[in-house]
This record gives C-alpha cells, sequence and structure tokens, in this order.
C-alpha cells in the first residue's frame, strides 16, 4: 500500500514538472504578412488567417504589415473582422523602414494590439477617391466620408487613452503622420518591436478585450510562431494588382485576339487572348483608371484591325501604336493610387515590339494580296504550250504566242504534244508532258 502511495506521489510530481513545458510547448502564434495595397485578397487571406487561427486554438495572430494604403471598403471589412476575432490579434508595422499609412493605420487601430519596428510610418488615413488623379466623388460627398471615417477610428482608438483617439482625428482629417517613438507616447501602439522575438516577449503577460467582451491575457513567450503565406491564388491576384502587369497582359491580350483574327481556324491564340484580357479586366476593376485612357486603347485597336483589313503600308499601324501608348499612360496616371503607376520606360518598350509585332502582321498581310505576276518570263509559269519540234530533251515550243527554246524535264516530247511550263532559267523554258 505505502509503494503504491509512493508511486502516486512520483506521478503527480512528474505531472507538475512536466504541466508547465507541456503548455509552453502548446503555445502558437499565428504570423500573416501583408506587403502591398490592401485589396480585396487581402481581406480574403486575413479572414482565412483568422479562422486557421480560432480553429487551432493559438494565443494570438500577428499580422506583419507594410502597406500605403488601399480599398476603403477592404479596410472596413478587415477591420470589422479584427473587432469579431475569437482570438487577440496583433498588428505589427514592419519591416525597419516600413509603414501603414492610410488604410494601414485604420487596420492597426482596430487590432487588440499594436506595434511598430524601428523607423517606421503610420497615418496620413485622410479618405482619397480618385480615378486618373481626379477626384470622383463631390466635396459635400467626400466630407460625408472624411467624417464617417473619422468617427469610427475614434470608436477602435477609444481603448487606447484620449490622446490616441485625438491624433486618429488628426490622421483622418488633417493627414497626421507619427514615427514610433511619437506613436508610443501617445499611447497609439503597445510597443516598439525590433523583431518578432521582442514583440512576442513585449507582449506576453498584457491583458486585452476581445469585441465580445471577453477578457484574453497573452501568452506569447516562447510560442511556436506557425506562418500563413498567401495561398498560389491570393498571390495571383496580388500581383494582377498592378498597373505595370495590367498593362502587358492588356497588350498581349490585344495581340493574341487580332492574331486569331487574321488566321483564323486556330484556338490557342484565341484562348491566350482571353485568358489575358479577362485577367487584365480583373485587375482594371481594382486599380484606379481613366475612361479617356481606355477609349484610346479602344481606337488603337480598332486602328490595328484596319491595318491588316486594309494594309496602308503600316501608317495606320504607326498611328495605333502612338495612340496606343497614350492611351496606356492616361489609363494608369493616378499620383496618389496606393497600388503604384505605370513604368514610363515599360510603356514605350512595349509599344516598340507592338509596332514591330504589327508592322509584320502587316507585311504579311500584304503579300498575301499582292496579286500573282501574269506578264513577263514569271507569268510563263504552269502556262501550256505546244512542242513545235521534237524535245530529246532540248527542242522549241510555241507558249504565250512566243516561240521558246525549251528543256524536256521527264523524257522526250513529240512535235504537236502539248507541254506545261515548270519554270523559266533566262529565255529557256524547262518544260513537261501536259497530262491529257
Amino acid at each position: 500500500m505505502r509503494q503504491w502511495l509512493r508511486w502516486v506521489w512520483v506521478a503527480v510530481w512528474i505531472l507538475a514538472l512536466v504541466g508547465p513545458v507541456a503548455a509552453q510547448e502548446g503555445r502558437t502564434v499565428y504570423v500573416l504578412t501583408v506587403d502591398g495595397a490592401i485589396t480585396a485578397t487581402v481581406n480574403d487571406y486575413i479572414a482565412r488567417g483568422i479562422r486557421l487561427a480560432e480553429q487551432g486554438r493559438a494565443d494570438a495572430v500577428v499580422i506583419r504589415l507594410n502597406t500605403p494604403g488601399g480599398d476603403l471598403s477592404s479596410t472596413t471589412k478587415i477591420m470589422e473582422q479584427l473587432e469579431n476575432a475569437r482570438v487577440p490579434v496583433i498588428v505589427y508595422v514592419w519591416p525597419r523602414g516600413g509603414m501603414a499609412a492610410s488604410a494601414g493605420t485604420l487596420i492597426l487601430l482596430a487590432a487588440h494590439g499594436a506595434a511598430m519596428a524601428p523607423r517606421t510610418t503610420i497615418g496620413a488615413a485622410h479618405p482619397v477617391t480618385i480615378t486618373g488623379g481626379e477626384e470622383t466623388v463631390s466635396p459635400e460627398m467626400m466630407e460625408k466620408v472624411v467624417n464617417v471615417m473619422a468617427e469610427h477610428a475614434a470608436l477602435f482608438a477609444k481603448r487606447r487613452g484620449e490622446a490616441a483617439v485625438e491624433w486618429a482625428e488628426r490622421a483622418i482629417r488633417e493627414s497626421a503622420t507619427a514615427g514610433p517613438e511619437e506613436a508610443l507616447e501617445m499611447g497609439v501602439i503597445d510597443l516598439i518591436a525590433a523583431d518578432m522575438d521582442e514583440l512576442l516577449q513585449g507582449f506576453d503577460g498584457r491583458t486585452v478585450t476581445l469585441g465580445d467582451g471577453m477578457t484574453v491575457t497573452f501568452h506569447t513567450a516562447d510560442a511556436a510562431i506557425r506562418e500563413i503565406p498567401l495561398s498560389p491564388i491570393e498571390r495571383l491576384l496580388q500581383v494582377l494588382i498592378n498597373p505595370n502587369v495590367a498593362f502587358i497582359l492588356l497588350t498581349i491580350g490585344v495581340q493574341a485576339i487580332l492574331i486569331e483574327l487574321a488566321s483564323p481556324g486556330g484556338w490557342v491564340a484565341g484562348f491566350i487572348g482571353v485568358l489575358c484580357l479577362a485577367l487584365a479586366a480583373y485587375a482594371m476593376g481594382v486599380l484606379p483608371f481613366n475612361w479617356l485612357g481606355l477609349v484610346l486603347l479602344g481606337a488603337a485597336i480598332v486602328l490595328f484591325i484596319l491595318d491588316i483589313k486594309a494594309p496602308t503600308h503600316g501608317a495606320l499601324t504607326a498611328a495605333g501604336t502612338a495612340t496606343f501608348i497614350a492611351g496606356a499612360l492616361i489609363l494608369f496616371n493616378a499620383p496618389l493610387s496606393p497600388y503604384g503607376q505605370i513604368s514610363l520606360p515599360l510603356v514605350i518598350a512595349v509599344g516598340i515590339l507592338t509596332a514591330l509585332f504589327f508592322a509584320f502582321v502587316v507585311a504579311k498581310a500584304l503579300q498575301a494580296q499582292k496579286p500573282r505576276s501574269v506578264t513577263g518570263r514569271e507569268g510563263l509559269v504552269g502556262r501550256t504550250g505546244v512542242a513545235k519540234s521534237r524535245l530529246d530533251p532540248e527542242g522549241w515550243v510555241l507558249a504565250a504566242g512566243e516561240r521558246w527554246r525549251a528543256v524536256s524535264e521527264e523524257g522526250t516530247v513529240e512535235e504537236g504534244e502539248e507541254v506545261e511550263v515548270v519554270r523559266v532559267e533566262g529565255f529557256r523554258l524547262h518544260v513537261r508532258r501536259r497530262n491529257q
């Protein structure tokens, strides 16, 4: 009996010693990385990461954020997800020299915990709705949007103190910005962390309140890190949201479609053209663009088609290329776009390649439409004649109303037999007996 009790006490002591270690080893932090504009794809990515963290009972989710801003609709959806998450979320502005500007600032304010790496920036969150560099809404409507977003940001910043609320409103109304030290002093962020280890150590033991009112304590020290990367589809969609990529896809799509129109019957060129145009259409559904640029691109396509159908020795192709380049530069010229601007060298290079491509197509079209020569020696090939003497193998034939010295290429031809001209060498015809 005593031995049995002894073993029970040993088991209790082992559990007491191993239990905390096992619990510590079970800590997990899910890490998401957002590097670029805030789009619907980023919204889906963050939603997927939070859902996986909730299912895996993670201790926290860290969103490493580096963005110049993005879509306001997607931003408000992300803020809603963070508010309703059943796992605490930390937004970490990273890497050094990065930023969480505009939409990124709103996402940071909505997080349960916020941190910045050294020499990073937040702020400049004034809403801007632009197409081609011009505001697409009236000043009255813009004022309403600013008021709503200022109030929305202030609601999330309240849990960080009055100074954070005041700064959040200034970030919306006046595009105020802040570095790590200033943001920490105002309470906008919780700490400054140089790397992930320092971040997790700094948040360990802190208590936050989730959207449903539940209080949660961070247990992040020495936690296992599980990276949640973008899925292949999400990565592809993020790559497409780039003016340069959209322009290249548009160019390839147009050229492939015109190849299909010039030589119908195949399907490869048509399939590639439709696919590229569909991807370009998706990108243009997100990117701010100018309708005038789209009209110019359409005019360029018409000029290309006209030069193929009714060749003008490249004049319409040259005009179409110039129109195409001008349209591309106007299409994506929004100066404040968080998605970046189109590269001028890229536009010029693609324009030159497009001109060379269509010059080649037009040259082939001219060659195909060139009528066959029906006069002179070249016009004799394929004509029929009559042997005026025995060809064994040489003799005389009458062709095109004239007597010609001729050579038979297929045996002896008797006088009076019909022959067909195969080729012409100088003033001598090469003939063969015509099949009756």
